[in-house]
Parts: C-alpha cells; structure tokens; sequence
C-alpha cells in the first residue's frame, strides 16, 4: 500500500491553502479531489454568484487574486484563479479520486478509495467542504408537498422557473440573491423564521471585509467568546434591501403547512406554487471519517479550532466558523490552514 506524508481530501480552497501551508513547512501533502478539476465546489455554484468580498480580500496565500483590488469577482472568475493557483502549486494532486473512509491503523491513516484503491497516510487534512451535503430542513407539510423541491445546490440560473410561483425558504446572502434574481423571472415568496438582517457592502468609501479586517474583528477567534455563532447578515449594496422593501421577491414567515400543490401561510391562506427552492445552507461533508469515530451523532466534526480531539495527526480546514467568521472564505481559509499545517508538521517530526 502506497504510503504519503499528509493526504489532504478535497481539492477545493481549502485543500489549496493546506496543502500550500504545508509544502513552506517542508512536509509534503498528496491532495485527493474527488472531481476532475482542483476548483473544490465552485464551478458547480449558480451562474450569478459573485463574490461579497472584494478581490483584494479573496486570496489565499502565496498568490494574489489579481486584477482590480476592489472589484467582486463572479463565479468563473474564482475558478480560474484556484485552477492557476493549483497549476503553481508544488504539490501531488491526484482529481478523480473521492474518499470512501478512513479509518487508524498503527499510528497511520488507511484510506479506502471509490474503486478499490487504498492509501496509507501518516495525517490526514479533512478539506472537503460541505457542497456535498446540503442541509434540508424538515418544514411542515414539505414531505406532502407535490410541487417541485429544490435545495440551492441544484439552482443555476431563473430560466427554468420563469412564470413560476416561487418559495425561496432561507435568509443567508444565497437566498436573497437567488430570490432577487428569480423575482425578475416569476412571482416568488423570500420564506424565512425572522426578518431579513442586511450589512452596508461598502461605508465610508470602504469595503466591509476593509473595516473588519481594520478593527481586528476578523480574523477574532470568535468560537473563544460565544457558545453559538451569530447568524451572518445579508451584505448588500442597497439593491436587495430595495428588492426585498418593493416586494419583488416578498418576504413572509416561513409556511405554516404544505399538502398537493398547495402551501399555507401563518394568516391561513393557501395558494398553489410550483416550487420550493431551500437556500438553507450546507454541513460539513465528512461521511468518510464516520469509521474513525471523529464525528458526533449529527456528523460534526469533534475539534477545537481544526485539530481533531478525537485522533492526533488528523484535522479540518475550511470549516465554518472554525475559528472565525471568515473560516469557510477565500480570504480567511489561509489563517487556519497555516495553523493545522504548523500543528502537523510539528506531529509528523515527533513520530
């Protein structure tokens, strides 16, 4: 069995920046992408998505987004930058190959592969994101609903949903921007359990990331002072606020109910629609390391800042609200790699 130093699973910014983080401290990582390209999830995102960070705050380390410093780079515009970083990357990267599990055996990691094949690892680096897990809440009625059900991991662009009735359920950045853009095309509903928050993208000339960097807020290891992470506003340039404000999409408490093609609202009323699209969110993609027993009962990963609590020489990168509230970004996802891979490299020379 083929044995490597740190086998990094996951090829997206994460695995870059560990993997990166890890050859400048003299260890040398094989990265394991289950796609066929070294762009994590992002060219599977939907089509609009652009960027809330400004290029200038959207690097990892070593290499510069380029370009205008202050411009919001769109979906496309990501992936060329990690394929080029990975292109620069002195590093074995091996797309095509997905990780079946993992498991310990004498000091080491085994890793079984899809296909039959297995490799021996001395640590491991868990970057695999969460795209492959979207987070489908159990909403009343949704299982009778006889409509269309869509998480936003299967959203690419309104074409399909035009002259639809459209339920968006969720009040992260996604749900408003894929609300707002659906809204041009149907007649669509923004569901969520509270008022929308929204954040000024730019003040005083600005950028916010410029602000939270400057204040020192990010890169504040946030998970040291509260218990449960705050819910992340909408930020916005004043176009979604103004969307949301004329109605186009509406927003209104999540449904009460849904039976056939018909849902009902807190007031009552029912009316028929043709699709529930869930912008709820995503959990951590680890089924792999079930067998290690280095998740809890709902599949978290049991850590403190990256580093495994359960077993020495594995950790996560790329995690949300790992250590601060830029963990899961391109601009904040170096901090921790450089973290884990300082911790790995100092396991690695102590066995």
């Amino acid at each position: 069995m083929h044995q490597v130093d740190v086998a990094v699973i996951g090829g997206g910014q994460s695995g870059l920046a560990a993997a990166r983080e890890l050859r400048a401290r003299g260890v040398a990582p094989v990265i394991l992408e289950a796609s066929a390209q070294a762009a994590g999830s992002w060219p599977r995102y939907y089509d609009s998505l652009t960027l809330f960070s400004p290029a200038g705050h959207s690097s990892l380390p070593g290499r510069p987004f380029g370009g205008d410093p202050d411009r919001y780079p769109h979906r496309d515009e990501v992936v060329g930058y990690l394929l080029r970083y990975a292109d620069h990357l002195d590093a074995d990267i091996r797309t095509g190959t997905r990780v079946r599990e993992v498991r310990a055996a004498d000091g080491a990691f085994t890793l079984a592969l899809h296909g039959g094949g297995r490799l021996s690892a001395r640590a491991v680096v868990a970057a695999s994101g969460t795209f492959g897990r979207p987070y489908r809440p159990a909403l009343p009625g949704l299982a009778d609903f006889t409509g269309t059900v869509l998480h936003a991991a299967e959203y690419h662009s309104p074409r399909p949903f035009a002259g639809q009735r459209v339920v968006v359920v969720g009040a992260g950045n996604s749900a408003v921007q894929i609300a707002a853009e659906l809204a041009r095309h149907a007649r669509v509903t923004l569901a969520t359990r509270r008022p929308v928050r929204f954040a000024r993208q730019r003040a005083l000339g600005r950028d916010l990331h410029w602000w939270l960097t400057r204040t020192g807020i990010d890169p504040l290891p946030v998970g040291r002072f509260l218990r449960t992470p705050p819910a992340q506003p909408v930020i916005d340039d004043g176009r979604y606020r103004n969307a949301v404000a004329a109605g186009s999409p509406d927003r209104r408490p999540v449904f009460a109910g849904a039976d056939g093609p018909k849902v009902t609202w807190a007031d009552g009323t029912t009316e028929e629609v043709d699709t529930i699209l869930l912008a709820t969110g995503y959990r951590p993609d680890l089924d792999y390391l079930a067998p290690l027993g280095a998740l809890d009962a709902s599949g978290q990963p049991r850590h403190r800042e990256g580093l495994s609590s359960t077993h020495p020489g594995l950790a996560y990168v790329g995690l949300e609200w790992q250590r601060s509230l830029s963990s899961n970004s391109l601009r904040g996802v170096g901090r921790d790699a450089a973290r884990v891979a300082q911790h790995l490299a100092a396991h690695l020379q102590r066995r």
